[in-house]
């Protein structure tokens, strides 16, 4: 159709949601996609728009190979911009002005456990009492509802604009998930309408004072990350914070994510290795014995009975196993070849696993005892390391503040 798609739910007589009507004929009256298609920006894909120029800009002519990408590639984020225009940016600006502090979370990986570390890290800074803002902009594939335990939450519009929907009082989260009809709708969209969106979180959200506000992105190093930047970035970026697992088909792509952050000027804050290693206690494990048929039977009720009448003192021990191959030095041989600096390691813990699946911080109770004291050593360090721990009233009240709610859970 030479005027775009035609959503199924659209009314009668769309103009498509590439037409420069889109959201704004009579036909559009009504439709459940009036406002998307009017604030999205038209035309086909970014991708097929990028002239010749931004192309080289990006990577490289044929004749020159790349050695001209590192030195224009601002030139070339410039050259994608279809769908901001100064007046966008100001009003950006505007709503960032009480923003003291950004930090995005990125990796060139999926399944990193990028949305995991950054729920966990907003809880622990509202811990801190600061007032935190956690914005979703993974369009596709948008997880944060479900970590902060928000599933079915809407949003709200006033005069003001758009709400966040709160959890604890003091962390405003944002996200599509919010948008969508049900948790199995599915968003096919094209470059611009993700671009587009992505703009009116930050022009339309009222967030108030915040101390920080976090930015769980996809994976890549694409429409979504060139966004944000653009829209950030006269505002001022503190930097980003990657994620990555120990093995090399992770690394090879996050080192693709700390090249892009290095092109478009934003400060690697550093690179946390998650899943590193599988541990939990050993009484938690379970104990399985396989037949010479290959069936699996579960004796785990006959280990731990043998270990707490012939072997009580191995009870307490921790055991650990390497799930992914770490033996080309992982994330921290890594940092040091790239120069960014190395906040640490988090285990691959059943507990924060479910921590995350219920929406809760991990911080709360002795439940993950062995992930939330590897993760409060790198929100302490990435505090320390960047001049925000000038905020607090004294370093160690995060440590305090999960001493008392241990306290109170026992």
């Amino acid at each position: 159709m030479a005027n775009g798609d035609i959503p199924e739910d659209a009314n009668g007589h769309c103009p498509g949601t590439r037409s420069d009507s889109a959201g704004k004929s009579d036909a559009c009256q009504g439709c459940p996609n009036q406002e998307a298609c009017a604030t999205a920006p038209k035309g086909p894909d970014a991708g097929e728009l990028i002239p010749m120029e931004a192309k080289t800009a990006m990577f490289g002519s044929p004749e020159l190979g790349n050695q001209n990408a590192v030195s224009i590639a601002s030139t070339a984020l410039q050259l994608y911009d279809y769908s901001l225009n100064k007046k966008d940016l100001v009003v950006i600006a505007e709503r960032m002005a009480n923003v003291k502090h950004k930090i995005l979370v990125l990796s060139g990986k999926g399944g990193v456990g990028k949305s995991t570390f950054s729920a966990q890290l907003s809880f622990a800074l509202a811990a801190m009492d600061f007032q935190i803002g956690l914005l979703d902009v993974d369009i596709c594939g948008p997880s944060i509802p479900k970590m902060l335990g928000l599933e079915g939450q809407g949003i709200h519009k006033s005069n003001l604009g758009w709400s966040p929907v709160y959890v604890d009082g003091n962390i405003g989260v944002m996200s599509i998930g919010f948008l969508l009809p049900g948790p199995d709708e599915a968003v096919i969209w094209r470059g611009p309408r993700k671009t587009g969106l992505i703009k009116n979180f930050l022009k339309d959200v009222y967030w108030n004072e915040l101390d920080f506000l976090v930015v769980d992105a996809p994976p890549g190093t694409s429409d979504e990350q060139i966004s944000i930047v653009q829209c950030l970035g006269a505002t001022g970026i503190d930097g980003a914070i990657i994620v990555t697992t120990p093995q090399q088909v992770s690394l090879i792509d996050v080192r693709k994510e700390i090249t892009f952050c290095k092109k478009v000027g934003v400060k690697v804050l550093g690179v946390v290795e998650n899943t590193s290693g599988l541990c939990q206690p050993l009484m938690d494990f379970k104990f399985m014995r396989m037949t010479e048929t290959g069936e699996h039977i579960d004796i785990s009720e006959w280990v731990r009975e043998y270990l707490r009448e012939k072997a009580p003192g191995l009870q307490n021990l921790i055991a650990c196993s390497e799930v992914f191959d770490s033996s080309s030095g992982g994330a921290e041989k890594m940092c040091r070849e790239m120069d960014v600096p190395f906040l640490g390691k988090v285990p691959l813990d059943p507990q924060l696993c479910k921590a995350a699946e219920e929406g809760r911080s991990c911080f709360i109770d002795n439940k993950c005892q062995l992930s939330a004291p590897a993760l409060k050593i790198i929100i302490e360090k990435l505090i320390e390391n960047n001049g925000f721990s000038r905020m607090l009233h004294g370093f160690f009240s995060f440590g305090l503040y999960v001493f008392i709610q241990n306290m109170a859970a026992t």
